[in-house]
């Protein structure tokens, strides 16, 4: 697992927790979330000492463009358009109900529109069906782990931090 930098996640994970985020398609309001999130908790994330790195279904300067947008450049990213880490990692292919079930389309509407993160339907980003999730490596071992059981489900990054920092 390769980033943009010549870096390898297990060496990523070495000195330091390591926050490894699986996203869905840029193009995925979801997505767009997730980056927000990421950007409003970085400084407290690396104030605990944990990095952040992105493993996304796109070639790295797309990426970069989108990472930039959210004000996250400079943090690693790893480009997995076979999704074999997403699959390494156990994170399946997400079902009709799972992606777009009513909630999933009332918080998309919510998340997209009224919160302004908007929707990219009409470039491909990666696989829609690909579901997302969120890792806590340290010294090469997941010591937490979140994955999504629905598209728009929202991962409590900070209780994923403390549960293995000793916050």
């Amino acid at each position: 697992m390769l980033t943009d930098g010549g870096s390898n996640v297990l060496e990523l994970s070495q000195p330091q927790p390591l926050m490894l985020i699986f996203l869905r398609h840029f193009g995925c309001t979801f997505c767009r979330e997730a980056l927000s999130d990421i950007a409003n908790l970085r400084p407290w994330i690396e104030q605990t000492g944990t990095r952040v790195a992105f493993v996304h279904m796109t070639d790295f300067e797309t990426a970069s463009k989108y990472l930039n947008r959210y004000n996250l450049q400079g943090i690693p990213h790893i480009s997995d358009p076979e999704c074999r880490f997403y699959a390494t990692f156990g994170l399946m292919k997400g079902n009709a109900n799972q992606l777009f079930g009513l909630q999933s389309l009332i918080r998309g509407f919510q998340v997209g529109i009224v919160k302004g993160n908007g929707f990219n339907f009409h470039q491909q980003l990666g696989d829609g069906f690909q579901m997302p999730g969120v890792f806590i490596l340290h010294e090469g071992v997941i010591k937490d782990g979140f994955i999504h059981k629905l598209s728009h489900d929202r991962p409590d990054y900070k209780q994923l931090v403390s549960s293995c920092c000793d916050l």
